[in-house]
């Protein structure tokens, strides 16, 4: 059996349908309004979980950092302060989403930043904790995850391995894990997912593993499934085209519902792993399998040959395999041509 973890009581691993984590991280633009309207959304697009990003700006940032290419690019800031000031959702608002989620039936997932949000959104006992790959380095929060006891979602972008093994030790044993394999760029180009990487990493940390998709389309998380993925996170938006630093790499209400329903059908294409016909096929093996029939006419008293035997459709008899035990043996019957061969032929 591979590697699970427990969210709740919901098993997780590579053989059990995949968490699908609806990423709104701070698409709501900080509108508490819009940030409801992704929630339902998600749910109606078939997600298990939404994920927002929870953090005080001056407890994550100093003024005057710049922001990343794609930030810039996507959100028109060069300062990150500014930028997260205006994203920054106050902890009554996320306590009115995980109410919200709760009523809806989809779970609540954030990712904190800093020591107080931590320890906010501990405090609400999500199913897990979501951990940014920017903070895999930050032992200090690390460590404060770890006293949690919560199931920890480590994404792992801009890392080497020995990043992942110091990050996984500070975490300790004693916490559930899941680890993802994570580009962090928006979007992400398909050449640089390492998708390889997957089975390597559940075989590694013994936990099991998921992806942070930041690629546009669906084939990096369908091939990721087939690569034992057991979560997927990926961006989500009502709309592209809004402003904003992840909007242009998120999927909108018609991506997300089909991203799952691909999911879905990968996951029922991949079975159980056990080699048997499906039962699809029983019609089809009668008539393209083969059995033994007499490849001439012969008289009683014949001793069989090689030669005397024909692999022939449809496949009602004798299977092909068998042939040997016929060599050497004595007809007590005449027989006939593209006669099916029966044991009660033989002396």
């Amino acid at each position: 059996m591979p590697p699970s973890i427990l969210f709740n009581s919901r098993r997780i691993s590579s053989i059990d349908p995949t968490y699908i984590v609806a990423e709104i991280g701070v698409n709501h633009n900080g509108n508490i309004s819009l940030a409801h309207k992704l929630i339902d959304s998600a749910k109606d697009a078939g997600a298990d979980a939404v994920k927002f990003q929870t953090y005080v700006t001056d407890e994550l940032v100093i003024r005057n950092t710049r922001t990343a290419k794609y930030q810039k690019e996507n959100a028109l800031f060069d300062d990150q302060y500014t930028m997260l000031e205006k994203y920054e959702l106050s902890f009554e608002s996320f306590h009115e989403l995980y109410r919200h989620c709760a009523a809806a039936g989809i779970d609540f997932l954030s990712t904190p930043f800093d020591p107080v949000s931590l320890r906010f959104i501990a405090n609400l006992k999500p199913v897990a904790i979501k951990w940014a790959s920017g903070e895999l380095t930050n032992k200090m929060l690390l460590d404060q995850a770890a006293k949690t006891r919560l199931p920890i979602i480590l994404s792992t972008g801009m890392s080497r391995i020995n990043d992942v093994d110091d990050a996984i030790t500070w975490i300790g044993r004693n916490t559930p894990l899941v680890v993802l394999q994570c580009v962090s760029n928006y979007p992400a180009a398909m050449s640089d997912q390492n998708l390889r990487v997957l089975p390597f990493l559940e075989n590694r940390y013994q936990c099991p593993v998921g992806f942070s998709d930041h690629t546009q389309g669906f084939q990096c998380a369908i091939a990721a499934k087939g690569l034992g993925m057991s979560v997927l996170e990926k961006h989500f938006t009502l709309d592209r085209n809004l402003d904003g630093p992840d909007h242009k790499a998120s999927v909108d209400f018609t991506g997300l519902k089909e991203l799952v329903s691909e999911v879905r059908s990968i996951e029922v294409a991949l079975g159980n792993g056990v080699k048997l016909p499906a039962p699809s096929e029983l019609d089809a093996k009668t008539v393209a399998r083969k059995s033994l029939f007499y490849a001439r006419s012969l008289k009683a008293g014949h001793i069989i040959t090689k030669n005397d035997l024909a692999a022939k459709r449809p496949s009602f008899g004798i299977p092909p395999s068998e042939y040997e035990a016929f060599l050497g043996k004595q007809l007590k019957i005449d027989s006939v041509k593209d006669v099916a061969l029966s044991y009660e032929d033989f002396e």
